[in-house]
């Protein structure tokens, strides 16, 4: 398990000491094959609220550990158990799903109003070549 240990050290910065946690959260990571991330990353990378995790490592449903953060102690969750745990619930399924047909018709509009330009740049230049 990784637990840094924070010193208080004369002239780093504390963006230096986040830089430094976040650097040593990663190598550690790698060194272990699996991709620990915080509760708020795996959120916003999963779409998994944080109630949700809480309630799933609290049932062990997915591993949890507990390090010294920047900003006291840190829960790590791995990505990759979330992901798979997200993709097996329905609810999550249904909010991704209505989220990429949001995303689709977000495209679908795009397109008609770049058409839509298009029309109107071409009836411009007809206008002011006539």
């Amino acid at each position: 398990m990784l637990i840094v240990g924070w010193i208080e050290e004369v002239g780093v910065s504390w963006d230096d000491r986040l830089d430094r946690w976040d650097a040593e959260r990663e190598l550690a990571s790698r060194l272990e094959d699996s991709d620990w991330v915080t509760l708020q990353q795996a959120t916003t990378r999963t779409g998994v609220s944080r109630a949700a995790l809480r309630t799933w490592y609290r049932a062990d449903l997915i591993p949890s550990r507990l390090v010294d953060g920047p900003h006291g102690p840190q829960r790590l969750v791995p990505l990759a158990m979330v992901a798979a745990r997200a993709k097996d619930s329905p609810r999550l399924r249904r909010t991704l799903e209505r989220r990429m047909s949001e995303e689709a018709l977000i495209e679908l509009l795009q397109d008609r109003i770049d058409a839509l330009e298009a029309r109107v740049a071409a009836l411009e230049r007809r206008d002011a070549g006539g």
